[in-house]
């Protein structure tokens, strides 16, 4: 293998450390950028390696990757997602920060400025994990990238930020490797360096505009620190002499809403929640509401939007709910469709149309993809070894099943998907099986079913990925996702399921199987959007003129980048495909995860009665929305952030501005003068106002808040330092300055009445009517221009938002932390004997069986559902209301004793309209 590398080339660093690391058989060569490459597509200063094939490799990672590789060491899902973040968020960081180095003189803590975020995230990976390495114990190509990339800017290690003791560790310990230190001693020599310094100097400034801190504290914005330009300022000034004429009209589309010709016809989709649980906030902030935020600011663009969504109901999850509370399954889709559009409703969520996917268009949308799929040989037919319970007399479906994980070995993995590693999984790959009805040990039989061909479609696949990628805005963790999937080779996919809960399958020998959910769900968004319109096909089959965003948590990515996309090429009807794939990370909650069953966190339903309005909610869900990591919510900070940023900040800068038009001109926006800090004050705003609209046209909807929330603090500075409430009071210029500053000052918060729409719609409201904002108005342009001129008179203006109270947030702490001890130690019930029709078991007695007796919970689940058939016919039969209480009373206490004999907490169901504490 010959590697030629480049001297003073920061990355040669990684590359030439890693060949040593590994003790690599290369030959190497020095040069520069300006001798010719081994490739045409290799770019200057790159490294490159001609294997012995005759094979160029030109990525340093890829080089780096390879030397590991034949070593022995095999990647990991985790070496694989550090190289990716290394090339996607620390290379652009990096560059910025040598530019500052070498062509600006910049030193110290200024010159690492680009990098802390970066810098941050490291150490708090590498505290989270509790390892020495990046990826574990032990060192890993991972380590040898990031710290090669790293170590160029980070010789002098006294311009490392204190506080990150961690990262400083790692670093020095990976700085004193062998292999590092004779890499570093070679690469970074100074003729190479000045070579390297010529080079960037002819280059433009890397341009990081669009980075934001990952933290959950907002900083001040470096657009917002940075030297306005005269003609900036002057454009500023123009746009807002122009007024409300300079604004777009907002643009009305007819119902039901169809792609217009001509116009950008947004199609939004957010993944359809299961409906057998209720929605905590993690699952609200995954989907639904950045879907939401979303679809409102493409609105406020006059983008032709339609946003729809619905209830996934068709699958062993929802048998699974029927069984527990006794209730068939359409009963419990009815119940939890209900119970989730009521949340969505609650929290201002704006779909077009919410449905759901029991319905007859999916069954005929469902199978038309199927006899496509078939006509086109892109199914395959073969008899597989699934898990059977004996004593349930059934082929056991995927989420009917929980053992070990394979990969990972968590110990409640499903049959389909392993929660903690997330990787999918054939249930008869799980280690120690047990069946979730009886608790039994299933065998594993024969059965046949039906498989989409991935790897025939993966020729199909590829060439759309990369086109999808090139084009549209997927973030990063869905493009790694995707990759692992590609990387690790497709497989065929099985499409059927032994269950009767689902849409047929419409071929014989085949006809008492249903559709595999995550082959039938994602084509709900078809069905759904069909029983909206019956001219669903101008949004599902207009690839042209319609532009795609799928919503989701980051657990969901390979069912729409890969197996939805699949199943629509294969059906070969020119499907609208999705153009961006936006997928978050996870929330969890204070320092574990959301239980329903411990009671710990707040779900959906649980939110409207803490007595906090939808919009605070939505705002702090949103302030630390998962973009780039896991981040938690907390109260403390819940509390914190309600009363510094809305109250202090936000809602403290609209009403005084509010507050000044009416108690010193009398409701009346004064006439305004502008000074040259006026004009700069406007090309401030109109920065930030352009910089929200750069990240929310790539979905980056946290960050953008921040910029909201950066134009109040500027009004608020604004006003501080103008003091109009003295002013009022001086001689004629002091009024008149007085009436310039709450004019600007007003028309700020009329441009915030807009821009916060999309986060806290009510409120939003609240500033339109308090200030009389014309309906015209509310459109989102690029520039700040006074909407509010001289003359506009205001309305009665009032506080927007409440303080929390310490008191109040450590009592919703409280009840909100579960009541039930992480492992809940309950006395088992004895073995009873089968009771009579309608009589409850016989009091235990004698020695108690240990959990998990499986013929216990069988004969427990039988009289559930005895007991729950019997009550229904009693409500239908119209009884006196006493007999069906009675016979409920008997239903929650078998329902007790079930949960008893599974050691899972005996809870019993509150009445409606009440909430147990």
């Amino acid at each position: 293998m010959r590697l030629r590398l480049a001297a003073g080339g920061p990355a040669a660093l990684k590359v030439l450390a890693a060949a040593q690391a590994v003790a690599a058989p290369v030959r190497l060569s020095w040069g520069g950028p300006a001798e010719q490459p081994l490739s045409s597509l290799c770019p200057p200063w790159a490294p490159t390696l001609e294997l012995d094939s005759g094979t160029v490799l030109f990525s340093p990672n890829a080089i780096c990757q390879y030397f590991f590789l034949v070593s022995g060491e095999e990647p990991t899902d985790l070496t694989n997602q550090w190289l990716e973040w290394e090339a996607t968020e620390l290379q652009p960081a990096v560059l910025a920060a040598l530019y500052a180095q070498l062509v600006q003189g910049k030193k110290g803590a200024e010159a690492v400025g680009a990098l802390v975020k970066s810098l941050t995230y490291i150490d708090q990976s590498l505290s989270r994990r509790g390892t020495a390495y990046l990826a574990g114990d032990v060192k890993s190509v991972a380590d040898v990238v990031v710290w090669g990339a790293l170590f160029p800017v980070l010789q002098d290690e006294s311009s490392l930020p204190d506080e990150l003791k961690v990262l400083r560790t790692w670093f020095q310990s990976m700085s004193l490797l062998e292999a590092c230190r004779k890499a570093a001693d070679s690469v970074l020599v100074p003729k190479g360096l000045l070579e390297f310094k010529c080079y960037l100097q002819k280059q433009p400034p890397p341009c990081l505009a669009v980075e934001r801190p990952t933290s959950n504290e907002p900083e001040e914005e470096e657009a917002s620190e940075r030297a306005l330009t005269e003609e900036e300022v002057a454009a500023a000034a123009a746009a807002w002499a122009r007024g409300a004429a300079a604004l777009p009209k907002p643009w009305q589309p007819q119902k039901p809403v169809l792609p217009v010709e001509g116009m950008r016809n947004v199609l939004i989709t957010s993944a359809l929640p299961y409906v057998n649980n209720v929605p905590h906030l993690g699952n609200i902030i995954g989907c639904v509401l950045s879907a939401d935020t979303f679809a409102r600011y493409c609105r406020l663009r006059n983008w032709n939007t339609l946003y729809v969504c619905g209830t996934d109901e068709y699958g062993t999850a929802t048998e699974t709910k029927a069984v527990e509370e006794g209730l068939t399954p359409q009963e419990i889709c009815d119940k939890y469709n209900a119970i989730h559009a009521d949340i969505y409703r609650w929290f201002n969520i704006s779909f077009d149309y919410f449905g759901r996917t029991t319905t007859p268009h999916q069954t005929t949308i469902a199978q038309d993809i199927f006899q496509r799929l078939l006509a086109h040989g892109f199914l395959l037919q073969d008899t597989v070894e699934q898990l059977r319970c004996e004593g349930c007399q059934r082929f056991l479906a995927d989420r009917f099943v929980e053992g070990t994980c394979p990969f990972c070995s968590y110990e409640e993995a499903r049959g389909d998907q392993c929660d903690k590693c997330g990787k999918l999984i054939n249930a008869v790959e799980l280690k120690r099986p047990q069946c979730k009805i009886c608790r039994g040990i299933p065998v594993v039989k024969p059965t046949q079913h039906l498989f989409l061909d991935l790897p025939k479609l993966e020729e199909q696949l590829e060439p759309w990925l990369e086109q999808s990628w090139t084009k549209g805005d997927w973030t990063a963790n869905a493009r790694y996702i995707t990759r692992s999937w590609i990387r690790d080779g497709l497989k065929p996919r099985c499409i059927t399921r032994d269950l009767k809960w689902g849409t047929p399958v419409p071929l014989d020998g085949f006809r008492d199987k249903v559709f595999y959910v995550w082959f039938d769900a994602p084509i709900g968004y078809l069905s759904i959007t069909a029983n909206y319109t019956d001219q669903w096909e101008r949004w599902w089959k207009n690839p042209q003129q319609v532009e795609l965003y799928n919503f989701m948590a980051k657990d969901n990515v390979p069912f729409h980048s890969v197996i939805f996309p699949c199943s629509l090429l294969g059906a070969d009807d020119n499907y609208t495909l999705v153009n961006h794939l936006i997928a978050t990370e996870y929330l969890n909650y204070e320092d574990g995860k959301f239980s329903k069953s411990r009671g710990v966190g707040v779900f959906g339903d649980m939110a409207k009665d803490t007595g906090i309005p939808a919009d605070i909610w939505r705002f702090y869900l949103l302030y630390l929305r998962p973009e780039g990591q896991d981040s938690a919510f907390s109260w403390s900070d819940l509390m914190l952030k309600n009363n510094s940023e809305l109250l202090n900040n936000l809602g403290n800068f609209i009403n005084r501005a509010g507050m000044f038009v009416c108690k010193f001109f009398g409701g009346t926006v004064p006439d305004m003068v502008l000074t040259p800090d006026d004009k700069r004050l406007l090309a401030r705003v109109t920065l930030e106002l352009r910089q929200y609209h750069q990240l929310l046209e790539k979905v980056r909807i946290r960050d953008a808040l921040r910029c909201i929330l950066s134009i109040s603090r500027h009004g608020n500075q604004y006003i501080q330092v103008n003091e109009p409430w003295k002013r009022i009071k001086g001689e004629e210029e002091d009024r008149q300055r007085a009436g310039t500053v709450t004019g600007i000052a007003v028309n700020m918060a009329s441009l915030l009445a807009v821009m916060v729409q999309p986060y806290m719609p009510s409120i939003s409201v609240a500033i339109q009517a308090q200030l009389c904002i014309p309906p015209d108005c509310f459109v989102l342009g690029h520039d700040f221009t006074c909407t509010l001129p001289p003359g506009h008179r205001v309305g009665t203006v009032s506080p927007l938002f409440q303080k929390l109270e310490h008191d109040q947030v450590e009592a919703l702490r409280k009840q909100f932390g579960g009541g039930q001890p992480e492992e809940l130690t309950v006395v088992p019930q004895a073995k009873p004997t089968p009771p009579a029709s309608g009589a409850l078991p016989a009091p235990a007695s004698g020695t108690p069986p240990a959990p998990g007796d499986p013929q216990l919970i069988q004969e427990l689940m039988e009289q559930v559902a005895k007991q729950g058939t019997h009550v229904r016919q009693l409500k239908t039969s119209k009884v006196e209301k006493v007999l069906v209480d009675a016979e409920v009373a008997k239903l929650l206490e078998l329902k007790k004793q079930l949960a008893l004999a599974e050691g899972k907490s005996p809870e019993v169901p509150v009445p409606k309209g009440k909430r147990k504490k």
